[in-house]
């Protein structure tokens, strides 16, 4: 059985996910976030919504990216 990289989780029913070339096994969608998600610049939470990129950075909504200083943001969600 495929085999969980983040956890070790040896489990029948495993996914893998491919990523800038780069392809990970993984048992949970929460191992997934864990591996590949972007971190939010300001607060470093996991961004696995929309985000918001600001400068060249990631962050997880405009509020963060305006707490660090980026202007002009706003929230995709209407």
């Amino acid at each position: 059985m495929p085999i969980c990289d983040v956890c070790g989780n040896d489990y029948d029913k495993a996914f893998q996910v491919t990523q800038a070339g780069k392809t990970m096994t993984f048992d949970s969608f929460e191992c997934a976030i864990h591996a590949m998600a972007p971190r939010c610049a300001h607060c470093r939470c996991s961004v696995i919504g929309h985000g918001v990129e600001a400068g060249g950075r990631i962050y997880c909504c405009a509020h963060c990216a305006q707490r660090a200083g980026a202007s002009g943001v706003s929230d995709r969600a209407a």
